[in-house]
């Protein structure tokens, strides 16, 4: 082990739609399920904020 090996950069964990889940263990499965549903939440609230502004420019229209 080399002594810069905890400089070296972190890969960010990603998921690719559609990509060959067959080399991944279940660990590694489970992290990306993880990483999917946070990302679900975090759409879910953006959609909530834009349709709210819609809805306030719809009554501002009325």
């Amino acid at each position: 082990m080399s002594l810069f090996d905890d400089d070296r950069p972190k890969k960010k964990i990603a998921h690719e739609i559609g990509s060959d889940l067959s080399l991944l263990s279940v660990d590694e499965l489970t992290v990306r399920i993880d990483l999917l549903k946070q990302e679900i939440t975090r759409l879910e609230a953006e959609r909530q904020k834009k349709d709210a502004s819609r809805s306030a420019a719809e009554n501002l229209f009325r």
